[in-house]
């Protein structure tokens, strides 16, 4: 089974057991880089499969949560080889994992020693939101080589050709984000979101997951039927920021 594959499969688990996957996002090393790994330990006890934000600094897609937990974990000295690093010393982690990344940390390192140590640490797939599909067959290939996946985002205003294609594409799951905007909103789920999560799922042949406004258990339910899976992020970086135990707050998305 290739890495990319262990995503998928995790998610199809959840389904069979009766319930959506759930896939938390952390951003590495916030609130504490010493917690790091306690607290991705905790969240992967609870989430089917976890993504790990890794700082940058012009965060575009994302909002005012997750922009202020990366810009402190930059500020406290947090980098993706440090990442890579803590996660190979970790002694391992339950899920599997998805990095979320800009384009430019990922260019830097090197796409094949990304690929490598994307192996070697359990991180199976990237998502790298400001990468479009025309500008991706560089990164993609390394990480092919390695069986790692690079999972493609599609928004309610992606053209029906343009969405076969980015599933086609897809390794681990689509994101399906459910708003166009940035994270963090708390605007809840739009009333059209049956009809796109359907019409996506329908032309995927991986599991879908539906992202951005995911806050409360009720959210997990309303994507959770016409979704394989839901991603909460900036409800858990909240969480993380008021001192809070993350796996409660999972637990009560059930």
């Amino acid at each position: 089974m290739t890495a990319h594959e262990r995503v998928t499969k995790a998610i199809a688990a959840a389904n069979d057991d009766g319930r959506t996957a759930l896939v938390p996002f952390i951003t590495a090393g916030y609130p504490e880089p010493k917690e790091f790994i306690a607290t991705l330990q905790a969240v992967a006890a609870v989430g089917d499969v976890v993504e790990i934000g890794i700082p940058f600094s012009d965060p575009m897609a994302d909002g005012m949560t997750i922009q202020r937990s990366s810009f402190e974990a930059l500020q406290k000295g947090v980098s993706l080889a440090w990442i890579f690093d803590e996660l190979e010393n970790s002694g391992g982690i339950d899920a599997p994992l998805v990095m979320m990344s800009y384009l430019n940390p990922l260019l830097a390192f090197g796409y094949e020693k990304l690929a490598k140590r994307a192996l070697e640490t359990g991180v199976c797939a990237f998502i790298v939101p400001d990468l479009p599909y025309e500008e991706s067959e560089e990164i993609r290939n390394a990480l092919k080589v390695e069986g790692i996946g690079l999972v493609q985002l599609v928004t309610p205003a992606t053209p029906d050709d343009r969405l076969q294609t980015l599933c086609a594409a897809s390794k681990g799951f689509v994101y399906a984000v459910t708003i166009t905007g940035i994270t963090g909103g708390d605007t809840g789920l739009p009333a059209d979101l049956a009809d796109y999560l359907d019409k996506v799922a329908a032309i995927s042949e991986i599991p879908v997951c539906a992202g951005f406004g995911i806050r409360e258990a009720a959210d997990v339910a309303a994507v959770g039927k016409h979704a394989a899976g839901a991603i909460v992020g900036s409800a858990l970086v909240e969480v993380l920021e008021r001192d809070e135990d993350p796996a409660t707050f999972l637990h009560s998305l059930r």
